[in-house]
């Protein structure tokens, strides 16, 4: 009998306010549920616009305490009501000072698993991370959820190949990577680089990203949205590239044993000899 999980990400343009966002963000989860999915995923900072176009101190307001804060609190109470696993990406505080981009996971019975918090931070014309978050400091978690073993890469991160592997050698089962990524800097690596990195690492890869112009630059986020499985096949179409989407799929986690048995790969590592990789 297969090991069907049924997934869902959404793809969403910035409404102007959080209220609002966060509004928009719940009716999709409820449609999935209508739909039968039982894990969710939003993009990266879902609740915000993506701010990191510009450097002011305005932007701070943004953030809130995980999972203390509003937004996780509302969506543990959302996934409780549910039976649904949700993956919240949020900007976080943790103290004065102590800011980062990050994302909680919550279990199907409302309960708060833990945050994966952005390793890798881009800083360049539109994309000045640098300047509110500091990098992760949590590692590479693997959430044991109602669905399965889940994990989480943001954005920039798709880009270094160690903390996919790290997820890999966690156990992950799927692994969510929201994103707000333009269309002129990174639109062909898009769908190079999850469906390479679920080949190279033998699981299934949900890819999300923005739609749209937002009020604070250029960047044009092109959407296309999607799932990838461990042999690097889209699970049905990538979503559009100008509008906002929900996206459900029927995910056969029994296809990570297969891939594993056909294409040996974590067989014929060599740890042994990947000192190197490391040195400073």
């Amino acid at each position: 009998m297969s090991n069907i999980v049924r997934a869902a990400l959404v793809q969403a343009k910035w409404t102007g306010h959080t209220g609002s966002m966060v509004d928009q963000h719940e009716a999709h989860a409820r449609a999935a549920a209508a739909q039968g999915a039982k894990i969710i995923g939003f993009q990266e900072v879902f609740n915000a616009p993506y701010f990191c176009q510009v450097q002011e101190t305005e932007h701070y307001r943004w953030a809130e305490a995980v999972p203390d804060g509003p937004t996780v609190q509302r969506m543990c109470s959302l996934a409780r009501e549910l039976g649904m696993v949700l993956v919240v990406p949020v900007y976080e505080v943790d103290g004065p000072g102590f800011y980062y981009n990050t994302a909680a996971v919550i279990d199907a019975d409302g309960s708060y698993l833990g945050k994966y918090r952005k390793h890798h931070l881009p800083h360049l014309p539109g994309f000045w991370e640098k300047y509110y978050f500091r990098p992760g400091n949590l590692g590479w978690p693997v959430f044991d959820t109602a669905v399965g073993r889940i994990g989480v890469y943001i954005c920039y991160d798709r880009h270094f190949p160690e903390g996919w592997r790290a997820l890999g050698l966690a156990g992950a089962q799927l692994v969510y990577n929201p994103s707000a990524t333009s269309r002129g800097l990174s639109s062909y690596l898009w769908k190079l680089e999850q469906p390479a990195a679920a080949v190279a690492n033998e699981y299934f890869i949900a890819a999300i990203n923005r739609v749209g112009v937002e009020e604070y630059g250029d960047n044009d986020f092109y959407g296309t949205s999607y799932f990838v499985d461990p042999y690097g096949q889209f699970v049905g179409e990538p979503a559009s590239g100008t509008d906002e989407e929900l996206v459900v799929r029927d995910l056969d986690f029994d296809l990570i044993e297969e891939v594993r048995q056909k294409w040996a790969f974590y067989r014929d590592r060599r740890p042994d000899a990947y000192q190197p990789l490391t040195e400073p």
